[in-house]
């Protein structure tokens, strides 16, 4: 793929990062997405629903399914969305500037990606972020796709113009999670703001022990 290939050591990965987070614009930086995400096949996208496959099986099957169901979507959904842009040229039109506090989403992610496990653990788990910083940091999006359910019952939803999560500001434990650099506001409670449009009865523990095991891309 030109100048780009599929990165095979973390060292890559990292040299990878340095220069996206050197991207001025989003025309830029999308560009750069595309190459390096473009230079994997359908193969690394299929190994990634595998994995994701393996880290959910212990939960309850109804939820586990729709889990995988929406992020197998929003994987194979991303990946061509990217072709598509590529192929149209819609970079040239993006001009907006990549702000400071968006360009740290790559130090985390170098930071990530860092570890030899072996294998193609790495690459796999850089082409996940690679995907997810497509969709918050070129087209303003969440992380996670709308209708993406979480314990508890809520889902991410687009209300008016606005995307809600509901662990939007409960990303605090987590290095990796993708909530800070996410355009998504929180799901408001009920009588705060705008109620939820499925409001549900939630716990703290419940996000601590489910929402970041399973939600933060970590594969």
């Amino acid at each position: 793929m030109g100048l780009f290939s599929r990165p095979k050591t973390t060292g890559t990965i990292a040299d990878a990062c340095r220069d996206l987070k050197g991207a001025a614009t989003r025309g830029r930086l999308g560009d750069s997405i595309a190459r390096l995400v473009l230079a994997h096949s359908p193969a690394d996208i299929q190994q990634m629903k595998r994995n994701f496959e393996t880290k959910v099986q212990d939960l309850t099957p109804e939820y586990r399914d729709r889990l995988t169901r929406k992020i197998t979507e929003h994987l194979l959904g991303t990946y061509q969305r990217i072709r598509l842009d590529d192929q149209q040229g819609k970079f040239k039109t993006m001009h907006q500037p990549v702000t400071e506090e968006q360009k740290k989403y790559w130090d985390m992610v170098a930071g990530q990606c860092r570890e030899d496990e072996g294998g193609d653990a790495p690459v796999i788990r850089f082409l996940k972020y690679l995907l997810a910083g497509y969709c918050m940091l070129i087209l303003d999006e969440p992380g996670h796709p709308v209708g993406t359910p979480f314990p508890g019952g809520d889902e991410v939803e687009f209300t008016d113009g606005i995307y809600y999560c509901p662990v939007r500001e409960k990303a605090g434990d987590v290095d990796a999670a993708l909530c800070p650099f996410c355009p998504a506001h929180q799901t408001p409670q009920i009588g705060y703001l705008r109620p939820a449009t499925r409001p549900t009865k939630r716990t703290k523990q419940e996000f601590i022990d489910n929402c970041y095991r399973y939600h933060n891309f970590n594969g």
